[in-house]
């Protein structure tokens, strides 16, 4: 089990969750803009559940999805880590690297920094040799990161298990990176 008490960036700190957190994790997980690759906004009570979720994983191993600080004014940017994906993908057994931020750390470069960490974390720490990153198909954004991260895409996309056939967001990508 790894343990870490936080990763730190030039700009961020990514760090176990507080109950302080919960009033900005809300609002970025109702933000329809934020959202908008993912089925749905959260409602505070489904916003508190993540982030509870997120802190006992943890605290359970020392990893998973970290709040993402902002260690200029110290409020919630949003959250950046790695996962283990409970719905049985197509390449089960994994370790995803992902982040969600709220719309002002937008454009900055701040998920490429913090996944970077997370990266660094999963290749020193969990001595891992694969990572893996998947979106939704129209998410660009995202595919943008990854790439900027050196992760390669799959050539075959793949249907994501927890949403309906024929929903618009069903179809995913998939990208790997491997420990150098």
């Amino acid at each position: 089990m790894a343990k870490s008490e936080c990763l730190t960036t030039p700009r961020l700190i990514l760090r176990q969750w507080t109950p302080q957190d919960l009033p900005e994790f809300a609002a970025l997980n109702a933000d329809t803009q934020v959202m908008r690759y993912f089925p749905n906004v959260l409602d505070r009570q489904a916003s508190d559940a993540l982030a509870a979720k997120a802190e006992a994983l943890i605290a359970e191993r020392g990893w998973g999805f970290w709040v993402a600080q902002d260690r200029a004014t110290g409020h919630l940017a949003g959250m950046i880590g790695l996962h283990t994906p409970a719905a049985e993908l197509p390449f089960s057994p994994c370790v995803e690297v992902g982040w969600r931020l709220a719309r002002p750390y937008w454009g900055k470069g701040l998920a490429t920094e913090g996944a970077r960490a997370a990266l660094d974390f999963a290749w020193d720490e969990l001595q891992l040799d694969e990572v893996v990153a998947f979106t939704a198909v129209p998410n660009k954004p995202s595919q943008a990161v990854m790439q900027r991260l050196g992760m390669q895409p799959d050539a075959q996309t793949f249907m994501h298990p927890d949403l309906p056939s024929g929903h618009a967001l069903a179809e995913h990508c998939l990208y790997r990176i491997r420990r150098s």
